[in-house]
């Protein structure tokens, strides 16, 4: 089983307050160096496809990148549907958690987890 370990520029980007979460995760949850973020979809929700967001080992056929010295695993098949992504976290009245503005989704569910390409 080959992994491939590359440091690319991500095809995502993450805004400060999404950063800071994702930090505050780690910290909180005493995440292990070897686990990084998960980000990619997968098939379902009301729109077609769900986007994937959580830390995970790296697998066979990921790329992994470093995105604020956060280590980021993204299957490369997926990189199509995210291409240009930028993954913010809200915590506000009107909502709280990440959100995700994708350019490649050409429409999105009220929640904002679901998408169609």
């Amino acid at each position: 089983m080959s992994i491939e370990h590359t440091t690319n520029t991500a095809p995502v980007k993450m805004t400060d307050g999404a950063v800071t979460e994702l930090r505050k995760l780690i910290s909180q949850q005493e995440i292990s160096s070897d686990y990084g973020l998960r980000i990619g979809v997968e098939g379902g929700g009301c729109s077609g496809m769900n986007y994937i967001l959580g830390f995970d080992q790296k697998k066979e056929g990921d790329s992994e990148y470093e995105v604020e010295g956060i280590r980021v695993f993204m299957n490369k098949a997926h990189g199509m549907y995210l291409a240009g992504m930028e993954i913010d976290f809200r915590n506000g009245l009107d909502a709280r958690g990440f959100t995700f503005n994708n350019p490649n989704a050409t429409s999105t569910c009220g929640c904002g987890s679901s998408f169609s390409a």
